[in-house]
């Protein structure tokens, strides 16, 4: 049974920092690339950054460019995304994924909050 959880989103404000973590199970987690994704109420979902299965390249969305890094630790079939100088604009529920040319997995979510 394929598991993404993510962990680590909460209120945080302005300026401030997080740390989201997904850990993965239930699939051979080196052969897919990983991503987090987030929605807002409202609008539509959109790619916030991407790794690929070796964690050799990384790609991010305009908006978190310089913000925020994603990273990998094989070992532990897991994928961080570090999130600083965070605006009331990435306000969403952050998804991980894990996917191959063929197929997506999605995490459950979690909720980040940048709010004074």
């Amino acid at each position: 049974q394929v598991r993404l959880v993510e962990s680590g989103g909460g209120l945080v404000q302005p300026g401030g920092s997080l740390r989201l973590s997904c850990a993965g199970s239930g699939f051979t987690f080196n052969n897919y690339g990983m991503s987090w994704y987030r929605q807002a109420p409202g609008k539509e979902r959109e790619l916030v950054a991407s790794i690929t299965s070796n964690g050799g390249s990384t790609n991010y969305g305009d908006s978190v460019k310089g913000r925020f890094t994603i990273s990998r630790d094989n070992a532990k079939n897991s994928v961080f995304l570090q999130m600083n100088s965070l605006k009331p604009a990435d306000t969403a529920v952050y998804y991980c994924t894990a996917a191959t040319a063929i197929t997506r997995f999605w995490g459950q979510g979690t909720q980040v909050t940048v709010s004074s």
